[in-house]
């Protein structure tokens, strides 16, 4: 067997290379022992370059490695930028299915707006109580004054007679400086309204007269006792003249001390009693002022 085996490492060594400037024996080759060779493996790298210690090797491919990890890093931050940008068909899909969505939501929710402002506008009108109705006055200048020429115009309305010694006028002072508190915020939107209890007496001049006292703006109606009785029902008003006086007599006439606030659709607002004061009706008729221009985005 050993006889065999050096026969074939004579045989190979026969056939090696010219350029091995020696020939190892049998027994070095048969054992690999590098020293017996005068040529060695060139190391990793370029054949011309010198070895590079172990050190150094680890140093490189190190280095290497970061930089081909940032390099990675600064070409995939640029690849997702640009994806980003490009407006793909799924980004404008989602881009108009959003934006219908946006205009869905506000549009029902303008709507339920309105809806609700509605239904508050009826409740308030369901609960005032139902006073107003047609009516046809002269004016203290002779011209005629139906409730349509309510319309367009806050209407702030007493009922009285100008023979009355105390109340009327207290009434009608307390009218008239809160009608002047709003003209100062407002401007003249505001329209005080006096209106005979007592025809027979308050004549068209004794009406001019008197309500010229109180505010320039301020208008008497006056009429028949027919025509004071059916204002007077439709706007529940209580007075106790006598019917078929004439002017000549002495008599006393009782009634309701209340002045009604009427909005522009001439509808009733509110009423003032004797307690209340001139804050109070200036504050509940500004209430009224801003209810009205929420809903309906002016004050006429």
């Amino acid at each position: 067997m050993q006889t065999s085996t050096r026969l074939a490492l004579q045989r190979a060594l026969r056939q090696a290379p010219s350029s091995l400037s020696t020939t190892p024996s049998s027994l070095d080759y048969a054992r690999c022992a590098p020293r017996t060779f005068s040529w060695r493996w060139p190391a990793r790298g370029y054949a011309d370059e010198a070895p590079k210690k172990a050190g150094e090797e680890v140093k490189e491919e190190v280095k290497e490695t970061v930089e081909d990890k940032a390099r990675i890093m600064w070409e995939d931050k640029y690849k997702n930028k640009s994806a980003v940008g490009v407006f793909s068909p799924v980004s404008a899909a989602l881009f108009v299915a959003a934006g219908a969505g946006l205009y869905w939501y506000f549009t029902s929710e303008k709507q339920r707006m309105i809806q609700a402002r509605e239904e508050e506008r009826q409740s308030r009108s369901y609960g005032r109580a139902n006073i107003g109705g047609p009516f046809e006055m002269t004016t203290h200048d002779g011209k005629t004054f139906t409730e349509r020429d309510l319309l367009g115009r806050w209407s702030l309305i007493y009922f009285g007679f100008t023979n009355c010694p105390d109340i009327c006028p207290e009434e009608l002072d307390k009218m008239t400086e809160a009608v002047n508190i709003l003209d100062k915020k407002y401007g003249p939107i505001t329209q005080p309204i006096f209106i005979s209890v007592d025809p027979a007496r308050d004549t068209l001049p004794q009406m001019s007269r008197y309500v010229l006292d109180f505010h320039p703006r301020m208008i008497g109606l006056t009429g028949s006792y027919d025509t004071a009785k059916r204002v007077c029902k439709a706007y529940r008003v209580y007075f106790s003249t006598p019917p078929n006086t004439k002017a000549s007599e002495d008599y006393l006439v009782d009634h309701s001390i209340y002045f009604y606030f009427m909005d522009p659709d001439g509808k009733f607002v509110d009423a003032f009693g004797k307690s209340t004061s001139v804050e109070e009706v200036v504050g509940r008729v500004e209430k009224e002022f801003g209810e009205w221009k929420a809903e309906r985005g002016s004050l006429a």
